[in-house]
């Protein structure tokens, strides 16, 4: 842990890369265009926060390597497959993502569609693979399909769309981003954490208050950079959740009370991490990453 959280943060970042593109097929493998497109999706952007909420929960426990790399990848490729789905006329229809066109604009409709159905079966097929015994394989598919199902990542994003024009309340607001962009940064945290040993009930405890209070955060920052940041700096197209009256927490709130509760979740985060001690500092820096950041 003597390496500074930037420095470490950054090498991970690389390591992803040449981890992603192993676990990707290669492009002249047919369909090409198809595995073109997967890649065009996944690699060369991204602050790959999962990937590192993986590589941190999983330093508190010794996770090996490669089970954090499969996980990491894993989880990334069900990420990326979202934002391309995410992407499309039918969702959000949105034209920029990671500084560069979406997969739709890029390719076609019919291509991206496509990308996302591959990549969430691409992401099974590598997590299920490498030396973990059965059980803590079984534990990990588990956790990550209940992350992106209708109970999480897409039940979630049915109720966003739901919800255009709708002025929710703060708890249902706060139910719908705890599916659809909790879940899987919940999940990212359990699977390094599950890479390294089955978990006692006051260790999975802790880990689910830290992973709660930064699933919510990095929503309710989302919702601040949307209102108050640029397409250039965000990579992605600003102002959209106000432009499609969509529900937000600087919508409901304001601005002050949001940055108030992200700073309060950020608390909350290191708070739940006390039992692990300085095992833990990686995933504290997080916390602080994700509250903290301006993009």
């Amino acid at each position: 842990m003597s390496m500074p959280f930037a420095a470490w943060a950054k090498q991970v970042q690389a390591d992803m890369e040449v981890v992603l593109d192993r676990h990707l097929p290669p492009p002249s493998t047919s369909p090409a265009k198809l595995h073109q497109a997967m890649r065009y999706a996944v690699l060369d952007g991204g602050k790959r926060v999962r990937p590192l909420l993986v590589f941190a929960a999983g330093a508190v426990f010794d996770a090996p390597t490669d089970a954090l790399e499969r996980a990491a990848a894993a989880v990334e490729m069900i990420h990326a497959y979202s934002l391309v789905h995410d992407d499309l006329p039918c969702m959000d229809d949105d034209d920029l993502r990671r500084g560069k066109p979406t997969v739709h604009r890029q390719y076609d409709e019919a291509t991206a569609l496509l990308v996302g159905d591959a990549l969430q079966t691409q992401a099974f097929l590598v997590l299920s693979a490498g030396a973990l015994g059965s059980d803590r394989k079984v534990a990990m598919l588990s956790q990550l399909a209940q992350a992106a199902g209708s109970c999480g990542m897409c039940g979630g994003q049915a109720i966003d769309l739901d919800a255009v024009g709708i002025a929710l309340s703060l708890p249902e607001l706060e139910q719908m981003h705890r599916m659809k962009t909790g879940a899987l940064l919940h999940a990212s945290v359990l699977l390094g954490a599950l890479a390294g040993k089955s978990l006692h009930s006051s260790e999975q405890a802790a880990l689910d208050a830290y992973a709660d209070a930064i699933g919510l955060a990095f929503q309710v920052v989302d919702d601040i950079l949307d209102a108050t940041a640029d397409s250039a700096t965000l990579g992605k197209t600003a102002g959209k959740d106000a432009a499609q009256n969509k529900p937000t927490y600087v919508s409901i709130l304001g601005l002050q009370p949001s940055l108030a509760l992200a700073e309060k979740l950020r608390q909350d985060a290191h708070h739940a991490l006390q039992p692990f001690g300085e095992a833990a500092v990686r995933l504290r820096e997080l916390a602080d990453l994700i509250v903290q950041r301006k993009a």
